[in-house]
């Protein structure tokens, strides 16, 4: 299979000054590219549509949608390649490995703060605070910040719904009853996932509220979406860095007991209930329940 990078940049010298830019701007947001429309790359580059469309032929491929599909199928290869993982910082090790990793994931807290846009915060968090059933999906490594979200979120919503991604047809029967009345909250990170934007796709169609949690204006995500929380998410070539939208989550979850802090308290002392009528939290947990957290949230009822 062809290189489309390579063949791109091997081009660059004989192109016109727009189709260097879009070629540039592929290159630099390759992931973005396999799924944004020629007219989205094209707002993006600032050309018209068309000279999107004339610099894929002017690759020798028959239209843009052509060269979306090579640009898919390089990210696809590059993803199930074992030999082409390019290891960073093979020359660190022990404490220098981990204060580089954890600086860089610092950097990604810091930079991921000022991507903080506080009206689609609170937008997100009003929308699930009203929503009858709150809808959750993630997939690959996103699939644990869903997990996440959706455990603390049962302390806070009536019905929380963590969709199945193993089968994508599956999703769709999991979401069926999905109306305008639910929300639908969708992660996806680079290598963005089609289950997730086709469950977005699915809710918006229902006219549901829908989240995205994703990195940037460029993502894919954005397209179903009515509320955009974005959040720095670096791969390390192997292993995705879910450190700063995992900080995102967090600040959600507290923000909605906040905003929802007598239905908070009244069911975690249920929980503790429960627990203590079935023996649960003395067979599995220490100390689980926060007892100075019960009693922050009750100054705020």
């Amino acid at each position: 299979m062809s290189d489309i990078i390579k063949n791109i940049k091997e081009n660059i010298p004989n192109l016109s000054k727009s189709n260097k830019r879009i070629a540039h701007f592929i290159i630099e947001n390759v992931e973005d590219a396999a799924f944004l429309t020629a007219a989205k790359i094209a707002k993006e580059v600032g050309v018209s549509e068309s000279t999107v469309v004339r610099f894929a032929t002017t690759l020798g491929f028959d239209g843009f949608p052509q060269l979306q599909r090579e640009i898919s199928d390089f990210l696809k290869q590059k993803l199930h390649s074992p030999a082409k993982i390019d290891f960073e910082n093979t020359n660190l090790k022990g404490s220098a490995l981990v204060k580089k990793i954890m600086t860089d994931d610092s950097n990604r807290l810091l930079d991921s703060l000022n991507m903080i846009d506080e009206t689609a915060f609170n937008a997100a968090v009003s929308m699930i605070s009203k929503a009858r059933k709150v809808y959750v999906v993630g997939v690959r490594s996103c699939e644990a910040l869903a997990s996440f979200f959706s455990f603390y979120l049962r302390m806070i919503v009536d019905d929380v719904v963590l969709i199945s991604t193993s089968s994508s047809s599956e999703i769709f029967e999991q979401m069926i009853n999905i109306d305008e009345q639910d929300v639908l909250v969708g992660i996806s990170f680079p290598r963005y996932s089609m289950r997730t934007l086709k469950a977005m796709e699915f809710a918006n169609n229902r006219n549901a509220g829908v989240i995205a949690i994703t990195d940037s204006i460029h993502s894919p995500m954005n397209l179903y979406s009515s509320c955009n929380l974005f959040s720095k998410c670096s791969m390390a070539k192997l292993v995705d860095s879910l450190v700063a939208p995992m900080s995102l989550i967090n600040s959600l979850i507290i923000a909605l007991c906040i905003e929802n802090s007598q239905k908070t308290v009244k069911r975690m002392e249920e929980l503790e209930m429960v627990w203590n009528d079935y023996q649960v939290a003395a067979n599995d947990e220490i100390n689980y329940l926060d007892e100075e957290l019960i009693s922050d949230l009750k100054g705020l009822v």
